[in-house]
Order: structure tokens, then sequence, then C-alpha cells
């Protein structure tokens, strides 16, 4: 049975009104790739009564009122991406497609949803708590600076008029909160949860609240906004941060407690085998269904977290660097499952989570002391604290192969070829993926090539991919099997100059590879690579960073790497003269350039 959507399905249960109700930007989908969904199970499972608001009409309150007052409160995120992410694209243009709304139809979801729900849902019923998560809180829980306005915008929790904010993965934090209300704790006074922010009238204790620079500060100084960065970048583990505290007045603060630590594999097992439907809600069949749910459908979550730290990804910032998988006995009893549904055509589209290869914490300090905040885990290179291991990923991979009914199990969600590579027996894991896992081509992400941009984007050495590269090609070859690899790259990352663009170009043509996806750099908000966009300047070191700002620029580094398109060889050819290699006009700009495949 799903969480109702309608006033006549509450009243269907017996209930004269919800306990929460759960507003989200996003069309409902009953599947554990959707927060709504976890959130919504994780409190009925707790004996509350839920009601999702999904994809609501904001042009009033009156839709706010669908199920009629809530007993305990409205808990609002804007959906799984961002609503300004959602709604346009790196060049700021609306996009036409929203994948997360019934048949793709764009246009249902406000700029800023978080803000206008949240306002719409108070304007609906004073007085009753109002509380946002999901990952546009998480991203902008303090002062960030907003690509979209070109400017730093205040805590969302205040522009929201929210009660309380949830950063994170708000399983644990969410239940500690309905816990207090139905205790009859009173929402102002609800200050002790961990991942959560709140505001307060004044400083809170010094000893455990690192004061960050004042608002007015940041919005004034690019150096105080990469020192408060900083500060928040590297309080962000359970078990080292301390509490941030930002100042705005004399009299308004936004506080933020410290990380709550991560779930265990079990904690993680009891999620994710919650009573979800695992299906979009039928009211959607007839508009086409949800787009979105199609690529996770048949796809199984088995981590979280990444110790991956590249500075493009607000991942970390959200999820946390300290990885937790699930158990082998919970992945496969979700495999069979899937096995049992009808529309279930033999393939397990993925086995994954932000990076597959990670199974658990990167060394055994991190869950002792924490994270290290002043060096990556596999930047410049694999850190020797690091065991890497594959055998219970295979292990994994290998019970999933042979169940009844399964042809295949994909690999879509990314392997870090760094990490596999400095496993001893990489060998046995490289010959199971590409004999098993690998669905003609192969994508992982370099995502440059130049030492000084991969410096930036805190990824490994060109070496390293191009010892993965030959590794992979050799093992296909030995197996008789005809597969491609194709990296993902990033224009105008900042760092990168025309002459690393130039570079990068020069690196797809001697080695054949034709990138199938490129995305232009895109300042989202938490990431370290925004705030280095914002000051031209690396948070972590203070010192200065180039950055490609102009729109000539950037589309002139995004054309050198598909420089092979005919219609880029105009635009080519001027980056080219710009970066002082006109030399190279005739090389880069030859339509002749063969077009095959990296095997």
């Amino acid at each position: 049975m799903f969480l109702p959507l309608t006033r006549e399905e509450i009243h269907e249960r017996g209930w004269t009104q919800p306990d929460f109700v759960l507003v989200t930007g996003d069309a409902y989908v009953d599947h554990h790739s959707f927060g709504t969904a976890i959130i919504g199970r994780i409190l009925e499972k707790r004996g509350y009564k839920i009601a999702v608001l999904s994809r609501p009409d904001y042009r009033s309150c009156e839709d706010f009122k669908r199920f009629g007052r809530p007993r305990l409160g409205f808990l609002i995120n804007s959906g799984t991406v961002d609503s300004m992410v959602n709604n346009y694209s790196v060049f700021k243009h609306k996009r036409k497609r929203d994948e997360y709304a019934p048949g793709g139809e764009a246009g249902g979801r406000p700029d800023r949803a978080l803000i206008v729900y949240a306002n719409r849902a108070r304007e609906a019923y004073k007085g009753v708590p109002v509380i946002i998560g999901g990952i546009e809180a998480s991203l902008r829980r303090l002062g960030h600076y907003d690509y979209w306005s070109d400017k730093i915008r205040r805590s969302v929790l205040l522009d929201a008029k929210a009660d309380l904010l949830i950063y994170g993965m708000g399983e644990r934090a969410v239940c500690e909160i309905a816990d207090a209300l139905r205790d009859g704790f009173e929402i102002k006074d609800v200050t002790w949860i961990r991942g959560t922010c709140y505001k307060a009238a004044a400083n809170p204790d010094e000893n455990k609240f690192i004061q960050l620079p004042a608002y007015d500060d940041i919005i004034k100084s690019k150096k105080a906004y990469a020192e408060s960065f900083a500060a928040q970048f590297k309080n962000n583990d359970a078990i080292s941060a301390k509490g941030l505290a930002e100042k705005y007045t004399d009299t308004v603060w936004v506080v933020q407690n410290p990380p709550q630590p991560p779930l265990e594999p079990l904690e993680l097992d009891e999620i994710y085998e919650l009573p979800f439907e695992n299906e979009e809600h039928p009211s959607y069949k007839d508009a086409g269904g949800i787009p979105g749910f199609g690529e996770v459908k048949f796809s199984i979550v088995s981590t979280r977290g990444c110790f991956g730290g590249c500075s493009f990804c607000a991942l970390t910032y959200h999820q946390g660097r300290q990885v937790r998988g699930r158990t082998r006995e919970s992945l496969l009893n979700e495999a069979k499952k899937l096995t049992e549904k009808k529309d279930f055509k033999g393939y397990i589209h993925d086995v994954g989570g932000p990076t597959a290869n990670f199974r658990g914490p990167a060394c055994k300090r991190q869950t002792a002391k924490g994270v290290c905040t002043d060096r990556d885990c596999l930047f410049p290179g694999v850190c020797a604290a690091i065991k890497p291991d594959h055998e219970e990923y295979l292990n994994i991979l290998r019970s999933m192969r042979k169940l009844d009914k399964v042809k295949k199990v994909f690999i879509r969600s990314g392997i870090r070829y760094d990490y596999l590579m400095a496993d001893p027996k990489c060998d046995a894991f490289i010959e199971e993926l590409c004999r098993y896992h690998v669905s003609g081509t192969l994508k992982v992400a370099p995502e440059h090539v130049s030492k000084n941009v991969l410096g930036y984007m805190h990824k490994s050495s060109k070496k390293v991919f191009l010892k993965f590269a030959a590794k992979y090609k050799e093992t296909n070859k030995r197996l008789g099997m005809k597969q491609y690899l194709i990296p993902y790259l990033i224009s105008s990352h900042p760092g990168s100059t025309l002459k690393d663009a130039v570079e990068l170009a020069l690196f797809l043509k001697e080695y054949g590879f034709v990138p199938d996806q490129v995305q232009d750099f895109y300042p989202t908000p938490g990431t370290l690579a925004t705030c280095m966009y914002y000051t031209e300047m690396d948070p972590l070191t203070m010192e200065p960073v180039y950055v490609a700002k102009t729109m000539e620029e950037k589309k002139m580094q995004r054309a050198l790497i598909h420089f092979h398109k005919r219609e880029n060889s105009r635009i080519v050819a001027a980056a080219l003269k710009k970066a002082g290699r006109e030399d190279l006009i005739p090389i880069l700009s030859s339509h002749k350039y063969h077009t095959r495949r990296h095997k």
C-alpha cells in the first residue's frame, strides 16, 4: 500500500489527520532511491501517520491544506535534485524536461522550491512546525554562493522561515525530531539533535561551536567566504567535527550541530528492507510514468558515503566520507525480489552507490578518530593506510549472477579505477568486470588529464588512468570481447586554462578516446570547486586559482574536448589561436579525425 496522496486516502485509513505532511517537489515514487519514500516509511514504521503532498500547486497555500492541519508538522524537501539544478542548465537555460515529474513534463517545480514550499506551509497553518531537509537544505544550510543569482545567499533555514533544518542523511534526525514533538517538546526547544541546524538569539557555547565569519563579512570579502567554507569542509565528520555558528545579526544566528554518525550495515539493511512498493504511484500511469524511476527501478543501492574526495562533488558534504555498505544477505534478498517483478527481464542495472567498488570505511583510523581533515584518501595517490580489497564485492556479484532469472548484473554507478589499481588482486576484478558486468562500454571518470587541473579536482593522475585503460583493453582482447572505454570529462573546471584544455584535446586524439559525456563545470552549492569558482582561490590553501568565467572561454574549452565534431571547427581554431597554438589547427580541426572508440 502506498502512503496516502489524497484526503480521501487518509479517511480510508480511518485517520482524522496525519501526524506529518511530507512535502516534495518530486512525483511520489515508493522506492528507496527517493528520500521522500525512505523518510515516509521509516516514520510509518515508528507508528506515525504520514501523508505525501507531492508536487503541490505552489501558487497559493490551498493545496497545503489538502490533508488538514498536521498534528506534528510539515516535513519539506524540494526533491531528489536541487531545484535550481533541476530547472536550469549550466548555461542558465530553462530545462525542457523534469526527470522526476509525470511524463518528464517540466515546469511544475518552482525555483528555490524549498523556500516556496516552506513559506506556503507556514501560510496554510500558523504555528505548525516546519522542518526542511533533503539535498537542497543540506547543501544550503549555511551562507553559500548561489550561481544563478551570482551572490552569497543566506542559510536557507532563514529564507524558508523554517523552524529546523535537517542536513545529511536524515533518517536518525527525523525520527528524533518526531519523537521530541510527540513527547510534547516545542519545536523552538529542539536544539540538541545532531545533523540539524537551528536559529538562535545568541552565540552558543564557544567551546563546542566554531564561530564562522559573520554573514556581513562573507558577502563583502571573498577571503572571508573561503575561510568560512574551509571551516565547514573540515567539520563534516561525526567523530571529529565541532558545531558551527554563523552570525546574521546580534540576535539572529544559525547554528549547525555536528553531523549524525553514518548508519551501520544492519541499520542500512533495516531501512532498505522497509515495505516499499518499489513502484511509482499508479496515478502517474496515464502521463507516461516517471522517467527518473526507470533509471533505478532494477538497481540496488549497496553503499552510502564516498571517500573519493572529488572537489566538484557535493556528495561528501551530504552523505559524508565514511562509507558503509549493506550486508550481503540484504543485497541478495533485494535481488531475489527484483527477479519476482512481472516486468523483470533478467537484468540488474546496477549494484553500487556513489562509488560501486567502495564497501566500507577507507581505513581503521576513520572509525576510531574520524576522517582526516588535512589530506584526501585517494589524492594525490592512494593513502598508505588504505588496504584496497574487492573480494567482498566480487562475492556479492557472483552470488547475484547465480540467481534464477538473472541474465546479467551491470555496474553503472561507476568504479574508482585508482582504488581498484591499488588492489594487489585487481586483475581478478577487472577480468570479472569485463566478462560479466559491462554492456559493450564501460564509463569511467578521469575528468581531465592535466596535472594542474587534476590537482584542483583532487583526482588521480593521467598515468593511473592509462594504466587502467591498458589493462582493460588487454583483458578484453584476451577474453575475445569487443568492449569500449568511454571517459567522462569536465570542461572549464576551476584551475583549467586554455593550455590545459589543449592538452586534454591532444590526449584524446593520441589515444583515440571519444568522450560520450562532457559536462561544463556547474557551480552547485556545497562543493570545494564552487568555492574556488566564486572566490578564485583554493580555500584549503588560500592560493589563487584561475577560473574561466566568460561564456566565450567556456565554449572554447568545451569545443576542444569535442574537437572532432565538424560544427566545432571554427571555435576550436579560435581557441588554438588564443592559446598561441595555431600550429595545432591542422591537427585538431581536421575532419578526418578517426572516431573509433578506445578498445
